[in-house]
């Protein structure tokens, strides 16, 4: 049986592009099994899956290969790339929404890098800053415009081959830095929704749109929950990469890096070895965390 990709779903139908002819698009419903009350997995975009198409047109997904990765929400799977997409201005930057996605990509197991639109606003020295802190930190930030062209090129590369997710705040320019990076994507895109059947009042869904250098971009109607949903306190700690990478020097397994004695985090925070704006919304984080803990407790 032929294999592929779901690159859309919608009212019960799945749409496979055919890993042989990414080009034919079958439009699927799901065997029997993954509908029954307690189906431990359900189809996704991004899911790779073995299908059963007796014509061109329709078929049923028949297996689910295995995922690398998971997001809830937007509900799509083995994302390869989150591009966290924040402007230097108009909207101002906010790194504490900048660290809430990162806690959210490291915690799903997906790689991401920064970009920032808008970069030509931004005095050169800021910007360098800014680079330099989530550079130490483990991250590729790349700044761009699409005035001067700069970083353009560099986004591209980044995507080729991969599936990416973007997501940041909203007016940042993430559809302008897109059509940027591939022009024509927009024609692109609205080609692609004719013949998915996708309709000019249809609610927001996920949807893949294949590039032509090769990979997807996703485009969903954004992360539309941040809130810290099966996250213990450990796994809030084990988010932050910077932090992370020095809990094995911490006295206690399991260190949170708050009060413990000996935590090797509290260290490097005092000695300017970690940005203190980082430490701080890790602490606003872990409150929030607790607070959600508090609310959602199963007695």
């Amino acid at each position: 049986m032929p294999e592929g990709r779901i690159v859309k779903a919608l009212s019960g139908f799945y749409y496979v592009a055919d890993q042989a002819n990414p080009e034919r698009i079958v439009q699927c419903r799901a065997r029997g099994l993954f509908k029954k009350k307690g189906a431990k997995i359900t189809p996704l975009v991004g899911d790779w899956v073995v299908f059963e198409a007796p014509n061109d047109r329709d078929g049923y997904v028949m297996e689910i290969e295995e995922r690398t990765s998971e997001l809830v929400r937007p509900s799509i799977a083995n994302v390869d790339l989150a591009v966290l997409v924040f402007s230097a201005k108009e909207p101002d930057m906010s790194p504490l929404l900048l660290d809430k996605f990162l806690v959210h990509t490291e915690h799903a197991g997906i790689d991401a890098i920064i970009v920032i639109t808008k970069a030509d606003l931004l005095e050169e020295q800021d910007c360098s800053r800014f680079v330099a802190e989530y550079e130490k930190v483990g991250y590729r930030v790349i700044p761009t415009s699409i005035l001067d062209r700069r970083g353009v090129e560099q986004v591209r590369e980044e995507l080729i081959g991969k599936l990416a997710v973007f997501a940041g705040q909203s007016g940042v320019g993430k559809s302008s830095l897109l059509n940027a990076i591939f022009p024509g994507i927009s024609l692109q895109t609205g080609e692609i929704s004719q013949k998915l059947g996708r309709g000019r009042h249809t609610t927001r869904h996920v949807e893949l749109l294949p590039l032509k250098e090769g990979g997807y971009v996703a485009d969903t109607p954004g992360f539309s929950s941040l809130d810290f949903i099966n996250m213990t306190e450990l796994d809030l700690a084990q988010a932050f990469r910077d932090f992370e990478q020095r809990s094995d020097e911490c006295k206690f397994r399991g260190c949170l890096h708050i009060t413990e004695p000996s935590c090797a985090v509290q260290a490097a925070l005092q000695a300017g070895e970690i940005v203190e704006h980082r430490y701080k919304h890790y602490l606003q984080f872990m409150e929030e965390l607790r607070e959600y803990l508090r609310r959602n407790k199963q007695w």
